[in-house]
């Protein structure tokens, strides 16, 4: 059954209900629409003229999409209807999206306040907006309609998504990072999450100016970054670790080899010398795949200046804990963690994922001597994302790896009356030890960046 024999299926099946969107195609509703029947007669005719030529992976991009634009804008030139006549952009517009793009998904890729996507099965669609997720009014026709712009995503980046291999985890052209998960480990119809890629790059003004940090903590962290201190970004899900660590990045010299591991390629670093590396999932057979651990392994082969790492999720955190003591300082990545105490348990946890027995007191002196700064930043009720500590790590004593507080979020300023939060980061009246080892390195700090009035 085509997609259009599909729509007028679903047409007569929703005659008399409440109005609905199916995203680029509109099913008509409450006696009929007359956009939605023109946008199913010449989808119709689209499928007759082009046929197969649709769906010919041979034909370029380019190519399909001018073909596709001349035969829609011929078939609404020899329509008669008052709406083709009164508005062909648009509905030729919900048609390439349709036929071409992501279907009722497009839209919102394209609309920049939208941060993340969640398609939970076909008739349910969540958007979050300024931190706060909320339904869209759009659907997909059905469970097949929704496969097949699932296929279409994850065939362009060579992976692969059936039954037998019901999750992966893809990422869209411009770098969106998208996850799917089909039936029959996903009960209510397939769900696909797209975590949205900003097209420019934030700055540090931006986290600012958005309350993420203050001037003191950049300044700070700047410094960390160009006296080669290691920093570990950690925070929950959703939190903004990735868009942290890509200012981070941005601090780095320009006169230095970078080189970036990640899972799903996000970092939008601006200097001259990054040499970009992504991990490879195994293939239909169950081999070919490449770790992020065996990438940090050939990192160290590349001669870096510096290694940033978009996050450490198993036993790769080991390798990188020796890179940073060998020689490789300076080094930036993310964890998820709930608090800065909780990251270095994680840290001393995914150690132990590499295999090597090695005794816990071992890995935690690896731990607290590799690790400088640790900054934690949380996503809050109010749907912000802020840092709420910068923590700096100490050393050993005794088992226990001993750190101090810097910065704190004040969470006792309260709310406004909208329910955003009112409080900032505060300095807390210790004055850091790695202080004398930025001097030494030639970044000293303004001597009243700490001499503030603690919190």
């Amino acid at each position: 059954m085509s997609l259009s024999d599909r729509l007028a299926q679903r047409h007569s099946g929703d005659a008399g209900r409440p109005g609905r969107t199916s995203g680029a195609l509109t099913v008509p509703l409450a006696g009929g629409s007359g956009a939605a029947a023109l946008r199913l007669r010449v989808h119709r005719e689209l499928l007759d003229i082009l046929g197969p030529q649709l769906y010919d992976n041979r034909t370029a991009d380019a190519v399909l999409e001018q073909k596709v634009r001349d035969t829609i804008a011929d078939v609404l030139a020899r329509n008669d209807s008052p709406l083709a006549v009164a508005d062909p952009a648009r509905i030729a517009a919900e048609l390439l999206d349709e036929i071409l793009g992501h279907g009722p998904v497009e839209p919102l890729l394209r609309d920049p306040d939208v941060t993340e996507i969640m398609v939970n099965g076909p008739d349910q669609i969540f958007v979050e907006r300024f931190g706060r997720i909320q339904q869209v009014d759009a659907t997909f026709v059905d469970e097949h309609h929704l496969r097949r712009v699932i296929d279409r995503i994850v065939s362009r980046v060579g992976r692969r998504v059936d039954e037998s291999s019901p999750m992966v985890d893809a990422r869209l052209p411009d770098g969106s990072r998208v996850n799917v998960v089909l039936p029959p480990v996903a009960l209510d119809g397939s769900m696909l999450t797209i975590r949205k890629f900003a097209r420019e790059a934030l700055t540090v003004d931006d986290l600012i100016g958005f309350g993420t940090f203050t001037p003191e903590i950049a300044q700070f962290l700047h410094a960390c970054v160009r006296g080669r201190l290691d920093v570990l970004i950690s925070g929950g899900t959703g939190s903004g670790k990735t868009t942290t660590l890509n200012v981070l990045s941005s601090f780095l010299p320009p006169d230095e080899r970078i080189v970036t591991i990640e899972d799903a390629a996000e970092l939008q670093l601006r200097q001259n010398h990054v040499l970009r590396l992504e991990s490879r999932p195994p293939n239909i057979e169950g081999r070919g795949e490449i770790t992020v651990r065996d990438l940090v392994r050939n990192a160290l082969r590349m001669r870096p200046d510096r290694i940033v790492i978009g996050e450490v999720r198993d036993g790769a955190a080991l390798d990188l804990l020796q890179a940073m003591n060998t020689g490789h300082n300076g080094s930036l990545t993310t964890v998820h963690a709930n608090s800065p105490r909780d990251s270095i348990a994680r840290l001393e946890t995914m150690s132990l994922m590499a295999g090597l027995e090695l005794p816990l007191r071992a890995i935690r002196e690896q731990v607290a001597s590799a690790v400088d700064v640790i900054v934690h930043q949380s996503r809050l009720r109010d749907g912000t994302r802020r840092v709420t500590h910068v923590t700096e790590v100490l050393g050993m004593e005794g088992d226990v790896v001993t750190m101090q507080d810097l910065f704190v979020f004040d969470h006792r300023a309260g709310q406004d009356e909208n329910g955003r939060h009112q409080g900032t980061q505060r300095w807390t009246g210790l004055r850091p030890r790695l202080l004398d080892t930025l001097a030494d390195a030639g970044v000293p700090l303004p001597p009243g960046l700490f001499g503030g009035r603690p919190w």
